[in-house]
């Protein structure tokens, strides 16, 4: 997985107790640059990530806009981090997310 900058730290550190590779725009060396949302998803799609972000708007729209990519977790901000990657992670892996 690839989170994006505004991702949650808590949930991106939670990710591989539960035995996700994550790797943020951060680690990636691409962090307050203002780097577009285009160009996120065109990075995690040339590492074959899928993206975790919360800018669920902006990312549908690219997702409509061009669906041959590795992925997008849309996620709703929730302040108990741990349980919303618990939640998201069993929709993933039982291709049940949501738009």
């Amino acid at each position: 997985m690839y989170a994006d900058e505004n991702f949650p730290l808590p949930v991106v550190n939670a990710l591989p107790e539960l035995g996700h590779d994550v790797v943020t725009i951060h680690e990636d060396g691409k962090a307050n640059q203002r780097y577009p949302d285009a160009s996120v998803l065109a990075d995690a799609t040339h590492y074959q990530r899928a993206v975790l972000t919360v800018n669920r708007k902006h990312f549908w729209q690219l997702h409509l806009d061009d669906g041959s990519h590795a992925g997008i977790i849309l996620c709703t901000y929730d302040p108990d981090f741990a349980d919303q990657a618990l939640r998201k992670l069993i929709m993933y892996d039982h291709q049940e997310m949501p738009p």
